[in-house]
C-alpha cells in the first residue's frame, strides 16, 4: 500500500528537500473560510496539510490553538463536516497528503469502523492521534492501517532508545517528533538538539523524521529543514489566521492570504535549507 504520504516524500526526496507541514484547525474561524484556507495552502508551498480535529479538552496544545479549537466549535464543527471539508478540499486537489491530528474520543464517539471508513472516503491519508499509547494500537492504529491510513506516532525528547521502538512499531507514513518538552507553541528547539534527535531516531528507522512545535518563522523552518525530513508549522499560522479577524472574531477579506502569505514564506524557507546545503 502506497499512500499519497509516501508518494509525497519520495518527490521531495528526488528534489532532496524538505518538507513544509502545515496544521490548522478544522473551521476555525468558520467552515467555508477554513475551506478557502486550505486549499490555497498547497500553491502557497505546503506540502502536506495537517487538519486538527476540534476537542472540547486538548491537553497537548497551547493557548493558540485551544482558542483555535473553541471558535471552531462555536462556528459548529463537528468530526463529520471536518470529513465534509476534506471532501470538499480533495473535489479540487487529489495529490496533497491531508492528515488529521487531534484526540482519540470524537473518533470513539463517531465509532471507529464508520469513522475509517468516511475518513477513506473523504480523502484523509493519515491521522496523529496524540492520546492513544502503543499500548492501545488495537483501538485505532491496527484497524486503521488495514484501512489504508497511515497511523504517525509522536516521539519527543523524553522517548528514549528502549521506549522508542515500540512507538515506532505500527507508524507509517512519518515520525512526528516533538522537538521540546510541553505544550504546542511554548517554546522554540536548538537546532542543534533537533539534529542530534532526529539522528537517533533515524538509527531506529528508514520512515521520514518530521519536526515539529516551537517553529514560527522562515529562518527557523530553514533550520529545521537542514536536519529533518520536514518542518511541521501550526501555532504560527493559527495566530496568523487570529491576528486577521474583526472584533467579534470574524473572518475578514484578510484572513485567508494572511495564512496563505505566512505559508508563502516558510516555504521559502524549508526550500532555502536546500540552498545552503549546495
Amino acid at each position: 500500500m502506497t499512500t499519497r504520504i509516501d508518494t509525497r516524500f519520495k518527490a521531495l526526496e528526488a528534489e532532496g528537500r524538505a518538507a513544509l507541514v502545515t496544521f490548522l484547525m478544522a473551521g476555525d474561524p468558520d467552515l467555508k473560510t477554513s475551506l478557502d484556507i486550505i486549499t490555497a495552502l498547497p500553491a502557497a508551498g505546503a506540502d502536506i496539510i495537517e487538519i486538527g480535529m476540534p476537542f472540547t479538552d486538548p491537553m497537548a496544545d497551547g493557548p493558540a490553538i485551544q482558542a483555535a479549537g473553541i471558535r471552531a466549535l462555536k462556528a459548529g464543527t463537528t468530526l463529520h463536516k471536518t470529513l465534509d471539508m476534506v471532501a470538499a478540499f480533495r473535489n479540487g486537489d487529489a495529490t496533497t497528503p491531508i492528515v488529521l491530528m487531534g484526540y482519540y474520543n470524537p473518533i470513539f464517539i463517531y465509532g471507529v469502523d464508520q469513522f475509517l471508513i468516511d475518513a477513506k472516503q473523504a480523502g484523509v491519508d493519515g491521522l496523529i492521534i496524540v492520546d492513544l499509547p502503543p499500548e492501545e494500537d488495537s483501538e485505532l492504529c491496527i484497524p486503521a492501517m488495514r484501512a489504508g491510513l497511515n497511523f504517525i506516532r509522536l516521539a519527543t525528547p523524553t522517548t528514549d532508545d528502549k521506549r522508542l521502538p515500540a512507538v515506532l512499531a505500527n507508524t507509517s507514513g512519518f515520525v512526528y517528533y516533538v522537538s521540546i518538552t510541553g505544550i504546542t507553541g511554548s517554546a522554540s528547539a536548538k537546532s542543534s538538539d533537533v539534529g542530534a534527535a532526529v539522528a537517533r531516531i533515524r538509527r531506529h528507522t528508514k520512515l521520514p523524521v518530521c519536526v515539529g512545535f516551537g517553529i514560527r518563522t522562515p529562518e527557523a523552518a530553514r533550520d529545521i529543514a537542514r536536519h529533518a525530513s520536514g518542518a511541521v508549522v501550526g501555532s504560527a499560522l493559527v495566530d496568523a489566521l487570529k491576528a486577521s479577524l474583526d472584533a467579534d472574531g470574524r473572518a475578514t477579506p484578510k484572513t485567508v492570504s494572511a495564512v496563505a502569505d505566512l505559508v508563502a514564506a516558510l516555504a521559502q524557507g524549508v526550500r532555502g535549507a536546500k540552498q545552503a546545503a549546495e
